[in-house]
């Protein structure tokens, strides 16, 4: 706008030159004096001069606070870059793995259903579900009067053939009965105490037993119920370890070994557990081309029991002393892994190769060297070469982090060039504002 204006101005001034050229040539032609002519010339040109050279001189300083303007224009757009703040983290060497991934259901290493083995009442109950019992020890008794009567009266019957083989004894060494009377005799003993043991078998399944250590899951009876052979009283397992079976792709077999370590992760509430190979199934299953692996799991916290799922995490391959940073640090842009370092105050995208990875960590094959500072907080706001402000510093070997910017502190350099940048964009903007008034 401002040079539109200065050159209809150049225009104005030319045709006021003109008029003034006319009139000096009429004065010439009337009887004026050349003197007074010669004068009236000089003082027409030296107006017009001056004229033209004022309106040149708005040119030129129209066309500078165009260039001044549109310099402090770019100044105001780099000023104006925003400064982000972020966290950092240095990589690291360590160790990481990769994993076969499946899903399994935790189960008890022992589970048993206790059955009644003789008919009766329940007499008493001495343990409910949940209880923690040892081998051997009573959970209940069944009515057991007619058990004993019936032991009393093998062991009469034990009695009766006992006294009266003892006689034939004497008659045998005597010669008075046949060999075959005494072996009858012997043999009518004999069956007379395998009953008797069997009544006193009999009575003791009156008093039901735990036959391992476990928990108590499940009692299928109450007191006073008439129960027969077979019926159901408790149901028990034994929590100590947990197993965890799972189907693996034969591919894999050649990678596993009994006591490989295991990881676990509870699907309820994310708890990892640790755990161990126990047994490999030794056949493919041919319908699905899985061999079933056994998984034992001695320690885990009180509120894991059975029937839990779980994300179990087989480990196939070790890798030692490789480059490792947080996997929140990778960046997928447009089908390229990229990872950003903070360098000297600025963000620089750094392409990358990754190897292994899980939740935590992630590989570098390439790219990123051991100690640089990557970016693990706010890369999701920057580009390269974006303006940085470092506001947490963790070192990468598990310590706790360092805040920056707290109050009384020096701040770091790239911080300062951050806070320079800042105080840059309201210059800028003052100078554009002046460019505007000095247009029209």
């Amino acid at each position: 706008m401002g040079v539109s204006s200065s050159f209809s101005r150049i225009h104005g001034n030319y045709r006021f030159f003109r008029s003034v050229s006319r009139l000096l040539k009429v004065a010439s032609s009337r009887v004026f004096r050349p003197a007074v002519c010669s004068g009236i010339c000089f003082v027409g040109v030296l107006s017009a001069g001056l004229v033209l050279f004022s309106s040149c001189s708005k040119v030129d300083r129209a066309a500078q606070g165009q260039t001044t303007g549109q310099q402090a224009h770019s100044v105001a757009d780099q000023a104006s870059e925003p400064v982000i703040p972020v966290a950092v983290e240095a990589a690291r060497l360590g160790e990481i793995s990769s994993y076969y991934t499946a899903t399994a259901t935790l189960a008890a290493e022992k589970e048993a259903v206790v059955l009644a083995r003789v008919a009766g009442v329940i007499e008493s109950i001495r343990c409910e579900e949940g209880d923690q019992v040892r081998p051997d020890q009573v959970l209940m008794t069944i009515g057991d009067e007619e058990y004993r009567y019936r032991l009393a009266q093998a062991e009469t019957s034990v009695e009766d053939l006992q006294s009266r083989f003892e006689r034939l004894k004497l008659l045998k060494a005597q010669k008075m009965i046949s060999v075959e009377e005494f072996e009858g005799m012997q043999n009518s003993l004999k069956a007379a105490i395998a009953e008797r043991d069997l009544a006193d078998l009999t009575l003791s399944y009156t008093r039901v037993s735990a036959p391992f250590e476990g928990v108590i899951v499940t009692r299928h009876v109450d007191l006073g119920q008439n129960v027969n052979v077979g019926s159901q009283l408790f149901s028990l397992s034994d929590f100590q370890p947990l197993l965890a079976r799972v189907h693996i792709p034969a591919k894999e077999f050649k990678r596993l070994q009994a006591d490989f370590p295991v990881e676990l992760v509870l699907e309820s509430n994310k708890q990892r557990l640790e755990g161990r190979i126990k047994l490999i199934s030794p056949v493919i299953d041919p319908s699905t081309g899985t061999i079933k692996v056994t998984i034992e799991i001695h320690e885990y916290p009180a509120g894991v029991r059975p029937g839990d799922f779980a994300e179990v995490r087989i480990v196939t391959e070790r890798r030692t002393e490789r480059v490792l940073v947080p996997s929140i640090a990778v960046v997928d842009q447009r089908g390229e892994r990229v990872v950003y370092v903070a360098r000297n105050g600025l963000a620089e995208s750094r392409p990358v190769e990754i190897g292994f990875s899980h939740d935590d960590d992630t590989e570098i094959v390439s790219g990123i060297s051991v100690g640089e500072r990557v970016i693990i907080k706010g890369q999701r706001l920057i580009k390269h070469g974006s303006p940085l402000k470092i506001l947490e510093e963790r070192p990468g070997d598990g310590s706790d982090a360092v805040e920056h910017n707290q109050p009384g502190q020096a701040d770091r350099p790239e911080e300062n060039e951050a806070d320079q940048a800042d105080q840059a964009a309201p210059s800028a903007d003052r100078a554009v504002q002046s460019q505007q008034q000095a247009g029209p």
